[in-house]
Parts: structure tokens; sequence; C-alpha cells
């Protein structure tokens, strides 16, 4: 079961002007599940994505990338399809012909260019895409369009996850009122080198292009890129932030009043979807916050943080409710700070102090770690005592479950 995650109600997901999604049953994996999402922007979107680092790239992740580089050249991105159930990772030539297949198709089905076409996949990696079953399923996805889907949206792109991810806001600028509404999956193959899965969200804000493709970036480095699960960057991973600009809301700069506001929200709406994935981690039982302050620099704090958020031992031992604690201690030390010094390093479990200018801190008892590691969400902060650098990531623990979800993923 998911970590304190409740399930998002429909009338709570707010529509975004100028955005549309509509959904179908192609049966690319399983029968009668919702596997193929189609989302529309309005003309003068703008749009931005932080994409996998992983080399072994998936095909949908190429077009992307290359669809984006023409972004105005052949028009301006109007629309994006996803399919769940096969990732298209792995499958050569013929994976790029598929992708593009895709594209093509929808764009005949909204009268478009197919470099106007975003595609994205998520599924089992190494097979093929079953190519006529995807484009079958498209206009009945187009049929579907409307602004009020994202709960079917959220449904749509599932793999592993339990349950659908989504989040939404409505807040108040300076030069008036923006919906930001947002959609993720992701349960396992889930470590920081980009965004860590698919993502979505829309907001009828407007931004000159330049700064939307930088936010976007900010925005993944403090919440996609600051969650792991099992330490595995998958082929897929896609993070896309879209501007529909059907608001009076128009951002040109970062000087302009509603900016700090905006990128506020997006942020903390895009951690909260980050946190949701962390929480239905496969088998996850426990939902841990990775503080680490006192460092030079923000990247030795996030080297910290992630050696101890993705560890095995680590989290076996929350899984289990044990503190034994000297492998987070472990963990620093192999962060890969060459010049720590270790006498200065604090360590803290929840509210006990646990570690102490290197060493056990005397004070510490083992029933007071032990009362931490009962509670279903923990936070474990790190001093290292040499600057005022900080970094926070969410993991989860390790279960037996994780290894019985991944070991019959493909059955």
């Amino acid at each position: 079961m998911p970590v304190n995650l409740s399930l998002p109600q429909k009338d709570q997901l707010k529509p975004v002007k100028g955005f549309e999604m509509g959904t179908a049953e192609a049966g690319i994996k399983k029968a009668n599940r919702k596997d193929v999402l189609v989302m529309t922007l309005a003309p003068g979107s703008q749009l931005a994505g932080v994409f996998t680092l992983n080399r072994f790239c998936a095909a949908p992740v190429q077009v992307c990338r290359e669809h984006l580089a023409l972004d105005g050249a052949k028009g301006e991105i109007r629309a994006l399809v996803v399919n769940t159930g096969n990732a298209n990772a792995g499958t050569g030539e013929r994976g790029m012909r598929d992708a593009l297949a895709t594209c093509n198709a929808l764009a005949k089905e909204l009268n478009l260019n197919p470099e106007q076409i975003l595609p994205f996949s998520t599924g089992v990696i190494l097979e093929p895409l079953p190519i006529e079953k995807l484009i079958t399923a498209l206009p009945k996805a187009v049929a579907d369009l409307n602004g009020d889907h994202w709960l079917d949206a959220a449904q749509a792109i599932m793999t592993t996850d339990t349950q659908p991810k989504a989040s939404s806001v409505s807040i108040q600028t300076p030069a008036g009122p923006i919906t930001i509404t947002g959609i993720c999956k992701g349960a396992g193959m889930i470590h920081p080198n980009m965004a860590t899965m698919l993502g979505f969200i829309a907001t009828d804000a407007g931004f000159a292009p330049e700064l939307l493709s930088q936010l976007t970036q900010e925005v993944a480095d403090l919440s996609f890129n600051a969650i792991t699960i099992d330490g595995d960057t998958s082929t897929n991973d896609s993070f896309i932030i879209m501007a529909t600009g059907q608001s009076s809301v128009q951002i040109k700069s970062i000087d302009d009043p509603s900016f700090e506001v905006v990128r506020a929200a997006l942020i903390d709406l895009a951690r909260k979807l980050a946190q949701m994935i962390v929480r239905d981690g496969e088998g996850a039982t426990k939902f841990m916050t990775i503080e680490v302050l006192g460092g030079k620099t923000k990247e030795e704090c996030r080297l910290v943080a992630e050696a101890v958020a993705h560890s095995p031992l680590v989290k076996t031992a929350f899984f289990a409710s044990d503190p034994n604690l000297g492998r987070i201690l472990a963990a620093i030390g192999y962060a890969g700070i060459a010049d720590l010094d270790v006498n200065q390093v604090q360590m803290w479990l929840g509210d006990v102090w646990v570690a102490k200018n290197g060493g056990r801190n005397p004070d510490y008892q083992e029933a007071d770690g032990q009362r931490v590691m009962q509670a279903a969400e923990i936070t474990v902060k790190i001093d290292l005592g040499r600057g005022t650098a900080q970094q926070t990531m969410w993991t989860c623990d390790l279960s037996h479950d994780y290894v019985s979800i991944n070991a019959d993923y493909r059955s």
C-alpha cells in the first residue's frame, strides 16, 4: 500500500484553459485498461522538457528532442501522445520508425505537421512496440479530448503504479489568477538523472520560451531530480511543463512581478507529484526525507543525500525498523567528499541526536532510535559541518514486495 497517499479526486483537478486530454484502450500489454493518452495545446502555447540522461534512451525520447529542436521551424508543438505497456526502448531502427509513425498518425488526426507532435512511451524495454494497436486507438483518444479529463489521463500513464498521481492548484498573482495542474507516473526504476519517470504539468500562464526552458530544469532539479527509489535511471524519463498562455499572466523575464509567485507554485506542485512517486514506490512501507546541510556546495550535499537515499543496506534497515544507523554513516563516508572531516559530522533520526562529532552520541539510546523507526514517515538530518549549503532528497524503504513486483513485471 502507498505510504500516506490519498487517491486524487476528479473534482479537485482543475482544467487548464487551452489544454485538453483524451484516452483510449489499445490493448498494448493488457486488455480493458486505458493505455493511450493524447494531449493537445492551444495555438501559441509554449512547452519545455527535461529528459533522461541514460545513453540507451528510448526512441520516443530521441524524437521528442528532435522535434523540440525544430520547434517553430515546422510549427509549434501542439500535441503529445503517450502509450503505456511498452517502452519502445532498445528497439533500434524499428523503434524510431514506430515513434515517427505515431507522430504521423496523430498529426493526420489533428491536421498538424508530424514535427508538432511529441511521443512518449513507458513499459517493458527491448520489445517491439505494437504500433498498429497504438495507431488504431488514436482516433478514439482524439474523440475523447476534454479539458476535464485529468484523472483519466493520470490513470492512462500508469504502469506498476498502484494508483494515479495528480495534483492541482489555482493561485493569485500580481497580474491575475492562474491554474496549474499536473500528473505523473512512476514506482520503480526511479533515480535522479534528469526527472525520473513521466511527468506533465500544464498552466494557463504564459512564458517567454527561454525562460520556460530554464524554469523547467530548475523545477525538475528541485523535485523529480531529488527522489530515488532503487538507483535505476530509466530509458524513457521525461518531464514536461506546458504553458498555454490563456490567462492574463504573461511572464517575459524573472523581473516580472508574477514570476516568483508562479515559480514557487510550480516547484511546490512538482514536489508533491515527485513525493507521490516515492510514497507509491514498489513495495514501499516507509517514506524517508534525507536532509543534508552544512556542506561547502549543494553538489556535495546532493552526493551525500543520494548515497544515503539509495543505499540498499540503509533502505532494508528502514523496512525492518532496525536502527542500524552505522549504515548511514558508511554511506556518508563513501559519498565522494575526499576531504570530509568526519569529526565534524552530526546526524539526527527524527528528533533523536544519534551521531555527535563523528561518533555515537553518548546520550543516544537504542530505544529512542527504535521509536522513530516505527513511524511510516522518517526524517534523517545530516550536518556535514563544512559550510552553509544544503540539499534534500526523498526516498522509500526496500521491501520483500519490491523484489516480487520486479521479478513478475513481464508476467
